[in-house]
C-alpha cells in the first residue's frame, strides 16, 4: 500500500476545497464553510500565496490533507510554520496517512528553519488529541484563542460605526 504526499497544484483546487468541507462536518460546523474555489485558487496559488497545501493519495485516491502557512515570532526573530487543517477521509484512516502528512509538514518546518510548528484542535476531539500527544506535541493550556470578526472587526478597525 502506498501513500504519497504531495504539494497541492491549482487543479486540486476542488479537491481541497472537498477536504475543507469533509474537516467542516466532522466539527460538527457542516454550514460554516463559506470559502469557494475561486477564493481558494486564488490565495493559493498566485505570485504571493497566503496558504500552501499538502495533498495525500493513497493508492493514487486522493485521501487528505495538510494546509499550512507561515507566521512569524518576533522574541526568536524566525518564521513559524502554522497547520491550519490536518484531515484524513475516514475511509483512509489508520492507515497512516495523517503521521504522514504531519511528518511532511514537520519537515518542511525544518526545511525553512522554523524552530516551532504549531496547530489548534478542539477540546472533544479526542482522537486527534490523543494522534498529537503520540507525535510529540505539548498542549499550551495557559495560552487563550483570541479572535475578532465581522462586524467586531471592522469596528475594530475603524471602518464601521457601533450600531
Amino acid at each position: 500500500m502506498s501513500t504519497v504526499i504531495r504539494p497541492a497544484t491549482r487543479a486540486d483546487v476542488p479537491q481541497i476545497l472537498d477536504f475543507i468541507r469533509g474537516l467542516a462536518l466532522y466539527e460538527r460546523e457542516p454550514d460554516a464553510v463559506t470559502a469557494t474555489e475561486a477564493d481558494l485558487e486564488r490565495d493559493g496559488f498566485g505570485p504571493n500565496p497566503f496558504y500552501f497545501c499538502l495533498i495525500a493519495e493513497y493508492e493514487g485516491v486522493p485521501a487528505g490533507f495538510a494546509f499550512y502557512f507561515f507566521n512569524y515570532s518576533t522574541w526568536l526573530g524566525r518564521p513559524g510554520l502554522y497547520l491550519e487543517d490536518l484531515f484524513v477521509l475516514p475511509e483512509f484512516r489508520g492507515l497512516g496517512i495523517g503521521k504522514a502528512l504531519l511528518q511532511r509538514v514537520a519537515a518542511i518546518a525544518v526545511e525553512k528553519r522554523c524552530p516551532r510548528l504549531q496547530w489548534e484542535v478542539l477540546d472533544w476531539n479526542t482522537p486527534a488529541i490523543e494522534f498529537y500527544k503520540a507525535m510529540g506535541a505539548e498542549f499550551l493550556d495557559e495560552w487563550r484563542n483570541v479572535r475578532v470578526t465581522d462586524t467586531a472587526l471592522l469596528q475594530l478597525a475603524g471602518m464601521e460605526t457601533a450600531q
